[in-house]
């Protein structure tokens, strides 16, 4: 069966404007001293971690609260009025594993910090976040001479249920963005070209493109995809850009724009 819009934001409550077929792109406004680490919504809001900065915009970017934070805060999730980080206080992609390793929660209203949780066993540093059935499931750093990428499972108050192997192959600094939609995991990786892995629901591997969501990647309520991108310059600081996406059997994903119907 298929929907209209309207039938859609009937059904969902969710905004109209994450479900235009004609959706643009959307940018965070302003600039910020470090790049982007990741993004989530809600289906009203859109929150942005810019390692240092964690800011909170609407549905068309115009920024609505911007907090300072401790750097390294990287990609976030979004849960029951609730916005969670993954941070590393210490080093990533350390084999010795020199990491400091954390999740730290906002109040999604206000971005007042609620808690923080310690996920030391993030071996390499935790850097990304997503949530599935009331668990959290954090990634992050990987040295250069591993060849599997790692996925460490929490319940809903931090405790450890298991930690997760991907037979991926070596990815860049192991995993950096991370979310589920499609009945699968979809997590962004850095490297040249930038890598993007699907697994399963069990993360055993589904496929391996060339396709940039390093910077973020989001699940819309109405199914489709949110990936992020955001350039640095030396004079005019990180900026954030967010395009909707959608599965692709070749691509992995592939980035709709606002005139392609």
């Amino acid at each position: 069966m298929r929907f209209s819009v309207l039938s859609l934001v009937a059904i969902l409550g969710v905004a109209p404007q994450l479900l235009a077929e004609d959706m643009p792109p959307i940018s965070c406004e302003g600039s910020y001293p470090k790049h982007l680490q990741g993004v989530c919504t809600d289906g009203e809001v859109i929150y942005w971690s810019f390692t240092t900065e964690l800011v909170k915009t609407d549905l068309t970017g115009k920024k609505q609260i911007q907090v300072p934070v401790a750097d390294h805060h990287g990609d976030l999730c979004h849960d029951s009025g609730k916005v969670y980080v993954a941070v590393n206080l210490g080093k990533f992609n350390d084999p010795k594993g020199n990491a400091d390793s954390w999740v730290y929660v906002y109040a999604a209203d206000t971005l007042k910090e609620l808690a923080r949780h310690p996920v030391q066993e993030v071996f390499h540093g935790a850097g990304g976040i997503g949530f599935r059935n009331g668990h959290f499931f954090v990634v992050g750093g990987l040295p250069g001479d591993i060849e599997e990428n790692y996925v460490y499972e929490y319940d809903p108050s931090f405790q450890l249920l298991k930690k997760h192997v991907i037979a991926s192959g070596q990815t860049f600094l192991g995993i950096q963005t991370a979310t589920f939609a499609h009945d699968r995991w979809w997590f962004g990786c850095y490297g040249t070209p930038k890598i993007l892995l699907v697994t399963d629901a069990n993360f055993q591997m589904l496929g391996r493109y060339e396709f940039d969501c390093s910077l973020g990647v989001e699940r819309l309520p109405d199914g489709r995809l949110l990936v992020a991108d955001g350039p640095c310059g030396k004079e005019t600081g990180c900026t954030g850009r967010v395009r909707v996406a959608i599965p692709d059997k070749s691509q992995g994903l592939k980035i709709i724009a606002a005139d392609d119907k």
